[in-house]
């Protein structure tokens, strides 16, 4: 589990594609690397991925297939930033929201407005998300813990928006996005277990 409070900006210094169709990838991150360990989980970009080697200054990570379809990590080559943050620990203060690395999908930047200090984002939201994505509820936009704040939809489509503070724009990769550019997506697992409630609640009334 994370709380999408992103630790360090890291970089993929290697990628690889596997015979499988996956992908091994190496990052720079000297805070994260430094007490990694064979087998532990770090969320790059909002992806959980499970360490299989370890440098002083960097840590190697398998990526399934799977992941690579339904993620923005594809996205990625060498030299690119991407947001890191270790599991959290039992006790810590859970300074964002609970965020499992478990993708729901991807987003694309729309919009970039700044607003004096603040900088406001807007990313396209896949129709299927649309009903788990409230104002003022939370979001992991590339592994951030974020507020909405504005949803709508726009010729069809549907949208939200972030405001960054200058502390998010300069600690997270979010700083730099750009209309057009992917951003991995998950939105509030209570929402996700409401959905799913309700789902089965239907059902069981339309077999009454």
């Amino acid at each position: 589990m994370f709380t999408g409070l992103i630790e360090e900006r890291g970089r993929i210094v290697g990628w690889e594609r596997t015979a499988d169709g996956g992908a091994r990838l190496t990052v720079r991150g000297p805070l994260v690397a430094s007490d990694a360990g064979h087998g532990d989980s770090i969320a790059v970009s909002g992806v959980c991925l499970t360490v299989v080697a370890q440098q002083p200054d960097a840590f190697t990570v398998d990526v399934m297939g799977q992941t690579l379809a339904v993620s923005a990590i594809a996205d990625l080559g060498e030299g690119d930033e991407v947001n890191l943050e270790r599991a959290a620990r039992v006790g810590d203060r859970l300074g964002g929201h609970i965020v499992q690395g478990h993708v729901d999908g991807v987003g694309t930047v729309l919009q970039v407005r700044d607003e004096g200090a603040w900088r406001v984002v807007r990313v396209s939201l896949p129709q299927d998300l649309a009903p788990l994505v409230v104002d003022k509820g939370s979001i992991a936009v590339a592994g951030t813990s974020l507020t909405v704040s504005s949803v709508g939809e726009d010729g069809g489509g549907h949208w939200f928006e972030v405001s960054l503070i200058p502390e998010t724009l300069a600690a997270t990769t979010l700083g730099a996005a750009q209309p057009r550019d992917r951003v991995n997506l998950e939105t509030d697992v209570l929402a996700r277990h409401v959905q799913r409630m309700l789902a089965f609640q239907r059902t069981e009334e339309g077999v009454a």
